[in-house]
Order: structure tokens, then sequence, then C-alpha cells
């Protein structure tokens, strides 16, 4: 079979499963083929009247029948990209979504070059500590996640990718602190869905671990907590940054100012919507 009516079967076929507006059966074929084939999507427009090797054909309609059931494309691939970083994936982290470079894209415009220690809570992949950490050779960035795979996952990700100024430890949050630690910089992508959202039946998210994606209090809870415990953590003019649902930025952004926090504003995705928001400790008074 030619390259192009493997493709051209393929999408047909994804096309049919699709659960949601999300579902991307062209993209997700060219990615499969390309992999198989060890090309770039390109290269098989480039070449659509090349032939495709028994072998690796078997292997690609492998893989597209466990995306017809919707397994994630990055778990079939074993990879996602990031900022520009190959990551390794796994079952037990977030797959890393573009959105989500939003909230490095603020941190490396708000934060200096040089001097700062970056906090990443519920760090998964390691997705963005990696990327703060490979963007800024001289920031030290640490990364903790509550659950030992992630921890791994992330560690083996830096090893493979040469990084070397971050380091990753197992805890819930701010638990694998000590009290005395104080940051520059405090990131997170926590658990913001509420357990009703009809969007946890849908697409990749229905493979990935309730844990990292559903909290308590209508999506609110993690978001409060950190909102509360950062700033014992934080450094004078210190900044905290979270990822949020795009309902959330109002209450994310009254939160912050209550707990005293200036400087307080909201970033939007690659969509448009309401995604983080951050704000700033401004002194060392006593905590409101």
């Amino acid at each position: 079979m030619r390259i192009d009516q493997a493709l051209s079967d393929a999408v047909a076929r994804l096309a049919r499963h699709a659960t949601d507006e999300t579902a991307t059966p062209h993209l997700d074929a060219q990615l499969l083929l390309a992999h198989v084939l060890g090309r770039s999507r390109t290269w098989l427009y480039t070449w659509g009247d090349r032939e495709v090797e028994p072998a690796e054909a078997k292997r690609f309609n492998a893989l597209v029948e466990r995306r017809e059931q919707g397994e994630p494309v990055a778990w079939l691939l074993g990879y996602r990209e990031f900022f520009g970083l190959p990551l390794a994936v796994s079952p037990h982290t977030l797959i890393p979504r573009p959105d989500t470079e939003t909230l490095v894209e603020q941190a490396l415009t708000h934060m200096p070059a040089s001097d700062v220690r970056a906090l990443d809570l519920g760090t998964g992949s390691g997705a963005i500590a990696l990327a703060l950490a490979s963007e800024r050779p001289d920031w030290q960035v640490t990364g903790i996640d509550i659950v030992a795979e992630a921890v791994t996952l992330a560690q083996r990700n830096a090893e493979t990718l040469g990084i070397t100024n971050v380091r990753f430890e197992q805890g819930d949050f701010f638990s694998a602190l000590a009290p005395s630690m104080r940051f520059e910089l405090i990131v997170s992508n926590p658990p913001y869905i509420d357990a009703s959202d009809e969007h946890l039946g849908q697409g990749d998210v229905r493979f990935e671990p309730r844990s990292a994606l559903v909290a308590g209090q209508d999506g609110m809870a993690d978001l409060l907590h950190l909102i509360e415990t950062a700033r014992d953590f934080l450094t004078v003019g210190g900044w905290l940054m979270l990822e949020h649902g795009h309902q959330q930025g109002e209450a994310v952004r009254a939160a912050l100012t209550s707990a005293g926090y200036t400087t307080v504003g909201t970033c939007r995705d690659l969509g448009g919507r309401e995604r983080v928001t951050l704000g700033q400790w401004p002194s060392a008074s006593p905590n409101p």
C-alpha cells in the first residue's frame, strides 16, 4: 500500500471513532505513520507514492487500532514535545499540552535570566520544570510530585535531555520542603477540574490519572491551597503563577488579592481563554 493511501484509510477509521470536536484524525494518522517510518510529517506528503513495507504497515495498523480505542497519541509514540523538548510520557502523569506553554512564557517574561530559584509543584513528566531549566541555565529549578512514578519519569527526562540545573523530589506540594526554603518563583499546573465536569469523559482526558485532574470545591481546592501556602515559601517580590480552568480566572484573581498578593493578573492561552493567573508577594510582613 502507498503512503498516501495508508494515511487516507487511517484518517477515515479515526474519524469514525472521533468522540468530540477536539479530535484530530488527520494529525493523528500523520504522527503515527511518521513514527513508524522514522520520517517527518512533511516527508510523508513529499513521498506519498512510496510503498509502505508489510512490516511497517502491520505496526501502523496496530497503532491505529489502539488510537481507535481512544488511547492517547502521546502514549502510542512514547513522547510529547513541550516547549521544543521531546518528553517521555506515561499513564502516571498528564500529557503536556500546548496551553501550558503559556505558564512557561510568563515565567520567562517576568523573571531575570539568573539568580532565580524556581519551584514547580505537581511536576508530572517534568515539562514545566525542564522547560524553565532548559531556557534558563543559570536558574536552579526544583520539581515536586506526589506520585513516585512521575518523579522517576521526570528525572529520566532530565537525564535524557542533559539538563543538570533541575532536581525532582517526591512530596505532596510543599511537604517535601524544609520550612526555611524560599523561591523567587513558584509555578504549578495543579488539578483544577470539578469531578462532575463532562470533559472528563472526552478525548485523552479519559485515560489520564484523575488525581492530576480533579479537585474539590468546584475544582478550586488545590488552587486555593497553593495560594495560601506559597506565601510561606516565596521571597520578597517573588511570583506565584498558576494554570487553571478557563472559567476560574476571576476566582483565582480574587483569592490571590485576598491573600495579600499584588500585581495580580491573568494571561490567555493559545485559544484566547483565561489560563494562567499570577501574583507577586510584596513584603516580608506576616501573612494576613
